[in-house]
């Protein structure tokens, strides 16, 4: 589909609800009515790089898309999130979710890069009707080196269809180790590799035409979700 003729970037704010909402929201002219909430990694915020370069390239196919900070960033500018956080950073995303709903007609779909995509998934098994579809980029499937601690608890009762987006070289996953632990999940779920990536996805600036490419195979495939 031809690019929108307009992009506008605002700040966003919502401080009516606890936990807040906070970050910035990507707004195409004209858009195609569905929305993205994307969130960050635990050592990042919603300006990660990562995070632009895809709200940029999904706004551009018409997304309405909001990079949110999750709640622990919001009081703590560095660091990872403290322990025993997690649930308020699912009540934080729960809000973004809903806000955008009150604001867009079309479907919502709920991501985030690691940490923030694991929290994302979590939210979803708890609230299956939360949003229309996933998209998780280098799940965070268990710590570097210590495969056995795996973060698939709640797997069994994820049945949002889900997108998992991974590079082949993610340590905090193999290809083989997503393909299994996948194999739980009842909901519909497609997995895609981005070749010779590491968990932070990082591209070289001449390879940054791939998100782009990335951004195409995710619409055709949230077009079958």
């Amino acid at each position: 589909m031809p690019a929108p003729n307009h992009i506008a970037v605002e700040t966003f704010t919502h401080d009516a609800v606890e936990p807040h909402v906070r970050g910035c929201l990507h707004l195409p002219e004209p858009g195609n009515g569905d929305a993205l909430i994307l969130t960050h990694g635990a050592g990042a915020n919603c300006n990660a790089p990562l995070l632009i370069a895809l709200a940029e390239k999904f706004s551009e196919e018409g997304f309405a898309v909001l990079r949110c900070d999750l709640p622990f960033r919001q009081v703590r500018p560095k660091g990872p999130p403290p322990p025993g956080g997690a649930a308020n950073d699912r009540a934080g995303l729960a809000n973004a979710v809903n806000i955008m709903k009150q604001r867009f007609p079309g479907r919502i779909f709920l991501g985030g890069h690691s940490y923030g995509g694991r929290q994302a998934s979590m939210l979803a098994a708890e609230q299956p009707q939360i949003a229309d579809g996933l998209l998780l980029f280098s799940y965070p499937l268990h710590p570097p080196e210590r495969p056995t601690q795996k973060r698939d608890a709640h797997f069994p009762k994820l049945t949002i269809p889900t997108i998992f987006v991974h590079g082949t070289k993610d340590t905090f996953g193999t290809p083989e180790e997503m393909q299994q632990a996948l194999k739980l999940i009842p909901g519909k779920t497609i997995r895609m590799e981005i070749e010779g990536a590491g968990h932070d996805l990082a591209l070289k600036k001449k390879e940054i035409d791939k998100y782009a490419s990335l951004v195409v195979r995710v619409q055709e495939a949230f077009r079958q979700l």
